[in-house]
């Protein structure tokens, strides 16, 4: 069975991706900027100071962000795979609920006994269903 066409998740993208090529270009330049003075063969000066620092804040700046923006992608289509198996989880219970007369295929949700059959001796590894445990007395909880 061919998947169904799903509209795309968002995705961190244009806005990301701006700030990324712009400290890229930053860097770029920077580092253009470093290499021209370098060639020229002058002493180091402030200005040779300014292009180094320069060119490596922006080089840094831009795999930050290039690295925030990956991660952001990863954590966006985990997320819409998530989504997507809980939605197709619910599905398939509702579908399943639906062929309930067939034996065996069905898992019933769990409801509270009224006759109060609850064992009075439970051994020290016997599990305790969720219905009982609401039924204790709230007072028995501050010893």
């Amino acid at each position: 069975m061919a998947e169904p066409d799903r509209q795309v998740p968002h995705r961190p993208g244009a806005v990301s991706l701006f700030f990324v090529a712009k400290a890229g270009v930053f860097a770029l330049g920077f580092w253009i900027w470093l290499l021209v003075l370098a060639v020229r063969g002058s002493e180091a000066t402030g200005v040779h100071l300014i292009a180094a620092a320069g060119a490596i804040t922006t080089t840094l700046v831009g795999v930050v962000l290039g690295a925030r923006m990956a991660l952001q992608n990863n954590a966006a289509a985990r997320h819409a795979e998530l989504k997507r198996l809980l939605v197709d989880i619910s599905w398939n219970a509702f579908a399943a609920a639906g062929n309930a007369d067939e034996s065996g295929k069905v898992v019933p949700f769990p409801t509270s006994s009224q006759d109060g059959d609850r064992p009075a001796n439970r051994g020290p590894g016997e599990r305790v269903p969720a219905f009982d445990r609401g039924e204790r007395n709230r007072g028995d909880r501050r010893r």
